[in-house]
């Protein structure tokens, strides 16, 4: 069993959930380790590995980090060709390189389905760390990209989803989450976290359960990729949303007024989402000025309450 006693400057691993693992170097800097990886789900083999790569160097900055080097992991069958790999690993080279972070190397398996990947590295000094405890109450919540690339892929698979709206998801899944975390660190934020295949209210609800906090969510306030509210009426969900409603629908209180297809919606099961970040009240119009200056999106979409009955409450306005 692990013992934190033993391991002192293991400031964030097995005894606390969070998005990596994280390791105090000395006073000045810690050491975020993380890895990720996923079966494809765009066609196009450079948009699958950018994609993947966003993703993984997402937890990193879910921590307040910023990404130093990665290893590339990847499973891929022997009855395709190379080159349909190589495209992959272009796509997250480059994706890498955007985040001034570079790869050294990797590791690749046979497998009867691709699966591709990283193992980030990443930096951050110990006082600038975001944890998912850190939420306190008044905090203004702040989320850095829309809703709704679960339904978006899954339509597309389906081949039922407007070539507009996958390009559309396409992009918001390969846009990395560097100016969001350096604008959590710009306000003092403590807690944050990337929102992934739990959806918003599955990581969410780890916030707020980590924290001791209740989230406030206003649903009119969030932002749903083009065609997300089509297809959602349409019933096209990956299995991975139903999942996460019956696993964190039980802390969820939902005003009377919002329909199950709105629901559903929340917990959709994210890739390469954006960060959920707790924005303290005094270090807010810095966040909104560097996310401004880097020409970055963003919607504030509730806020943190005393814990009450449930880990989230959802109302209309």
């Amino acid at each position: 069993m692990f013992d934190p006693a033993e391991h002192p400057d293991l400031l964030i691993g097995l005894g606390v959930p969070d998005d990596a693992a994280v390791y105090r170097l000395d006073d000045e800097r810690a050491l975020i380790f993380t890895t990720d990886f996923f079966t494809p789900i765009v066609d196009d083999p450079y948009q699958y590995g950018a994609i993947a790569a966003a993703n993984a160097l997402s937890d990193v900055y879910a921590m307040g980090g910023q990404p130093l080097l990665a290893l590339n992991i990847a499973a891929f069958p022997n009855d395709l060709p190379l080159t349909l790999l190589g495209e992959i690993m272009r796509g997250a080279a480059e994706k890498v390189r955007e985040a001034n972070a570079v790869i050294a190397g990797g590791h690749t398996i046979q497998d009867k389905e691709p699966k591709v990947g990283l193992a980030v590295v990443g930096l951050a000094h110990p006082a600038d760390l975001l944890a998912k405890a850190g939420a306190r109450p008044g905090d203004r919540l702040a989320l850095t990209k829309p809703l709704g690339t679960g339904i978006i892929t899954t339509a597309g698979k389906n081949d039922r989803a407007r070539p507009e709206h996958l390009q559309e998801a396409v992009r918001w899944m390969s846009t990395l989450n560097r100016a969001g975390a350096e604008a959590a660190r710009a306000a003092g934020a403590r807690a944050a976290t990337d929102i992934t295949g739990f959806g918003l209210l599955g990581h969410g609800s780890e916030i707020a359960e980590s924290s001791g906090v209740t989230l406030h969510l206003r649903y009119t306030a969030i932002p749903l990729l083009s065609g997300t509210e089509e297809y959602a009426r349409q019933r096209i969900f990956p299995g991975g949303t139903a999942n996460n409603r019956s696993a964190f629908g039980g802390g969820v209180a939902f005003e009377e007024g919002l329909s199950d297809i709105e629901r559903m919606t929340l917990f959709d099961a994210q890739t390469s989402g954006g960060l959920l970040i707790a924005v303290p009240e005094a270090g807010f119009e810095a966040f909104n000025a560097h996310m401004a200056q880097a020409g970055a999106a963003w919607w504030e979409v509730g806020a943190v309450e005393k814990r009450g009955a449930a880990l989230i409450r959802v109302t209309r306005e």
